[in-house]
């Protein structure tokens, strides 16, 4: 039923690749020799031959970002020029192009919506590919293609190593005195018959003395090696944006913002800078009087005139303490991992009727637990969670689909099969996984990804799932299903003690609940200056590190609190648009989240959050369909209406 994780011939990849690529050739070239090409001739199998080669892909793209070792890298290096080569062609195959607005305009009226919109979004792609040029303009587009792919992965490479290279050794305990005990235990060693503590980069490490470290020193060290990683790719961020300026304006764009927003849901560059500008207006005055708090607090507690970037959670955690009594360490011995999932699974089952089931298959390390979902008592999906921090992971959290949803032309059902990696706590011998509540809320926010994914019901595989959604949309069912974590009676189904078993008491949630909007100024004005730096930044093309420091101090300048030290060089570890599919679409974040806000909001003001006529209507209407319509017709199908701003900033305390 479900094709196994397995990777033993990993180290022949290439050789496997060269020959999967030569049969999809072939598959393809019999296809352009059907003489009365249809949809279901030429489109479906069409399909397929993608389908396949991905399947084999995604876990050697995979493997490398949760098992990171010389050899993935070498496979990874050895097979990215020649699926990229390979995807370049097929992209600027003008019989494949002209195939399908043969179809388009000969079955137009005999298609169903769902049919067409695979073909508007094909014809669509192979012309942002390059397919009407001129064949000197496709050979450079080619080779431009393959360079930024391998560019985008050495970025990442460079970030991985560089976080990867660094520890910091205290040995003095007055420096992690005020270190939670899980977060300290990990980080304790024993040198020469010495208690020493060393703590990295990784992100569950390098939070836990940023945010409580006592030592201001130490606290900046650990920062400045943060926010200084990789500086090799100053250099990689440079040829990034002169490769991708020439790419788009091969294509006919004038700018790479220009030629992002032609997939995207957003109208115009316009449209995207003033609606980051007005969220930021709105927010700008209350993230200074966020801010001015913790200074104050800061002068109170240690006389600290000058709060620098580095003290920043240090004292903004001691405040959220102070306002709020909310001690991270108090309720991570209720946030067990294994009791979050169960409940987590409870919860899900009673608002979608899905079920999730461990089962016993292969994978990639002994901590990835693997579940097949249930719809009916019938197997529909699977699931594979990677939950916790490694040093040979990728940092962040993220989901990634492998198989789709769709019935092929031999009228066989394909299931779907997603993966969910997250860098929580590890478990130990003795102590097991003990999440913070921010956890919880990722883990919930990748789940929302993965169902947008596995519940699809749509039957051709490029708009199923969250194949053919809009990228400044895609985060809509993650950041939807974040606002359950907050929710009382859902933390209810989790929140148990791991030793006494005892639920978390109605106080300590409400002070869970209460803290959720602290510094929801500060946090949106810090995504927003993500977000306009990097659109502002793919607008025209910017030739030098000096330039794109400009940029950033310009945004930072007019919007943000607190100007960073000069060292921090944010841009060289920003993979997001530089190692990853963001470039000029950070501001998805937020687009999404006013859809996701105000989906959240018809369930509040429905008075139930178990509200289970509604989730079922947003399953159906929103998760099933997946991308075989455009998300502003899904919404509107959805709430009757259209989206609101203000549900977002209501949510987020902003207003009232």
């Amino acid at each position: 039923m479900f094709k196994e994780f397995n990777l033993e011939n990993f180290e022949n990849s290439k050789n496997i690749l060269e020959e999967k690529i030569n049969k999809s050739k072939e598959q393809i070239e019999s296809l352009l020799k059907i003489e009365n090409k249809t949809y279901e001739n030429f489109v479906k199998p069409y399909q397929e031959v993608g389908e396949s080669l991905n399947d084999f892909l995604t876990p050697i793209f995979h493997i490398d970002s949760v098992k990171n070792t010389k050899i993935t890298q070498k496979v990874l290096e050895e097979c990215l020029p020649i699926i990229s080569l390979y995807e370049t062609e097929l992209s600027q195959n003008v019989f494949i192009y002209r195939a399908l607005k043969d179809i388009h305009s000969n079955s137009y009226t005999s298609l169903n919506d769902i049919q067409l919109k695979v073909l508007e979004n094909e014809i669509r792609d192979f012309e942002l590919s390059g397919c009407h040029l001129e064949n000197n303009k496709k050979e450079r587009l080619k080779e431009l293609n393959i360079k930024l792919s391998e560019l985008s992965q050495k970025f990442s490479q460079n970030l991985l190593n560089a976080t990867n290279s660094f520890e910091m050794i205290i040995d003095d305990f007055e420096d992690v005195k005020e270190i939670p005990k899980s977060d300290l235990e990990l980080a304790k060693f024993e040198e020469e018959g010495k208690t020493k503590y060393k703590f990295t980069l990784q992100m569950p490490s390098y939070l836990a003395y940023i945010t409580y470290g006592s030592n201001r020193q130490k606290r900046e060290e650990i920062y400045k090696a943060y926010t200084t990683r990789a500086p090799e790719n100053e250099e990689i961020i440079n040829e990034i944006l002169k490769l991708k300026d020439e790419k788009v304006k091969l294509l006919g764009f004038n700018s790479y913002a220009q030629y992002s927003l032609s997939r995207k849901m957003a109208n115009s560059e316009e449209e995207v800078i003033s609606f980051l500008e007005e969220l930021a207006k709105k927010g700008k005055n209350k993230a200074k009087e966020e801010l001015k708090e913790v200074e104050e607090l800061a002068l109170k507690l240690d006389g600290l005139k000058e709060l620098k970037s580095f003290d920043i959670s240090y004292y903004s955690e001691k405040l959220k303490k102070a306002k709020y009594d909310l001690d991270e360490e108090y309720y991570r011995p209720y946030f067990e991992q294994k009791s979050v999932l169960e409940g987590f699974f409870t919860f899900l089952k009673e608002i979608f009727n899905i079920e999730f089931k461990e089962v016993e298959a292969l994978k990639w390390d002994e901590k990835v637990k693997v579940y097949n979902i249930l719809e009916e008592e019938k197997t529909i999906a699977r699931i594979y969670l990677d939950l916790e921090a490694r040093k040979d992971k990728r940092g962040g959290a993220w989901m990634n689909n492998w198989h789709t949803h769709f019935t092929d032309s031999k009228n066989i059902k394909h299931l779907p099969t997603a993966y969910i990696v997250c860098n929580f706590p590890q478990s130990s011998e003795t102590t097991p996984s003990l999440l913070r509540h921010s956890d919880v809320v990722t883990l919930f926010h990748e789940m929302g990804h993965a169902l947008h994914h596995l519940l699809s019901k749509v039957e051709e595989p490029n708009v199923s799932g969250i194949a053919g959604v809009a990228w400044d949309v895609v985060e809509f069912p993650s950041q939807f299903l974040e606002y359950f974590a907050y929710a009382k009676d859902v933390l209810k189904f989790f929140a148990k003690h791991y030793e006494t078993k005892e639920v978390l008491d109605d106080e300590a949630i409400n002070r869970i609940i209460n803290a959720k909007n602290f510094q929801s100024s500060l946090a949106m004005i810090r995504q927003i200056e993500f977000a306009l730096f990097d659109f502002k930044l793919h607008q025209k093309l910017y030739t030098n590190a000096q330039e794109i420091q400009a940029l950033l101090d310009s945004i930072r300048a007019e919007y943000s609190p607190i100007l960073p030290p000069s060292y921090n060089k944010f841009q060289n570890g920003f993979s997001h648009i530089f190692g990853g599919g963001y470039a000029a679409g950070y501001y998805s974040y937020k687009w999404a989240e006013v859809l996701s806000a105000d989906a959240f909001y018809m369930f509040i003001d429905s008075n139930n959050l178990f509200n289970k006529e509604l989730a079922l209507k947003y399953k159906h209407t929103i998760l099933e369909k997946g991308g075989s319509q455009n998300m502003d017709k899904l919404f509107f199908n959805f709430a009757q209406r259209e989206p609101s701003v203000d549900s977002l900033l209501k949510i987020d305390g902003i207003i009232s």
